[in-house]
């Protein structure tokens, strides 16, 4: 028996387009105070982090248009909308 066999393998999602958007999205929602970081860090909201993870899933749309299956755009489009929308009305709310 080799050492693979023994070891416990580990999930890998599917690669396809949404592999990429997927980590940056949820890192800008934990940024954003949306969801609790899923490793536990407690690192907190920190809304600058959270505008650059928005900005380089803008700058991925503007660079990958035209490559994109339809899905793909819907998918990538609904993440920023989402992002964006919570980033508005964390950074409009008064700080306390």
């Amino acid at each position: 028996m080799n050492t693979d066999e023994r070891e416990p393998k580990e999930f890998l999602p599917p690669l396809d387009f949404s592999s990429v958007v997927f980590p940056f999205y949820t890192q800008a929602l934990v940024k954003l105070g949306v969801m609790e970081d899923p490793m536990g860090t407690g690192s907190g909201e920190n809304l600058a982090f959270a505008r650059r993870l928005i900005d380089i899933l803008d700058l991925l749309r503007d660079r990958s248009k035209g490559n994109l299956e339809p899905d793909e755009e819907k998918f990538l489009e609904a993440c920023l909308v989402q992002l964006k929308n919570a980033y508005l009305e964390k950074s409009a709310a008064p700080r306390s």
